[in-house]
């Protein structure tokens, strides 16, 4: 049986946007999963610059090397899944995925960003589905929707 929403940890959040969500577009996310996505990737990050740093100060090249190789991996693997929980948080709110370019605007973008990715989301059901945060949604609706046999 799996956990409902209300029981996830960071771990768990950070599972349904790589695994559950890796692609998808489509939807809304609420706070929790895109800021717990975003707190577990700095938290996998900062390690990984703390061994590029190492082998910079040390004048070690391959710990610089391997660091800067690391890092571009996971860079690359979390691109997709960053951009999908990000127009489902703008979803959230009732804006269109096409908001996420307003953070290539220097200066003001990104704040503007961060004010859309902390508003909370609309309760009850918008134009892009329905409520995450409703518990209602935790059950198989294609399972309580079949005619009876």
């Amino acid at each position: 049986m799996e956990k409902q929403e209300s029981n996830y940890n960071l771990i768990d959040w950070w599972k349904k946007v790589v695994f559950k969500n890796y692609a998808n577009f489509e939807g809304r996310a609420r706070r929790s999963e895109y800021w717990y996505f975003v707190l577990f990737n700095i938290i996998l990050i900062l390690p990984i610059y703390g061994l590029l740093i190492a082998g910079a100060v040390n004048g070690t090249e391959s710990f610089s090397m391997l660091g800067l190789g690391v890092i571009v991996i996971v860079a690359i693997g979390l691109i997709v899944p960053t951009l999908a929980v990000s127009v489902r948080r703008l979803h959230d709110t009732n804006k269109s995925g096409l908001y996420y370019f307003i953070g290539f605007i220097p200066i003001a973008g990104p704040i503007i960003m961060l004010v859309f990715y902390c508003t909370e989301g609309d309760s009850g059901t918008n134009k892009y589905g329905a409520d995450p945060k409703n518990s209602t949604l935790d059950f198989d609706f294609e399972q309580t929707n079949q005619p009876n046999s």
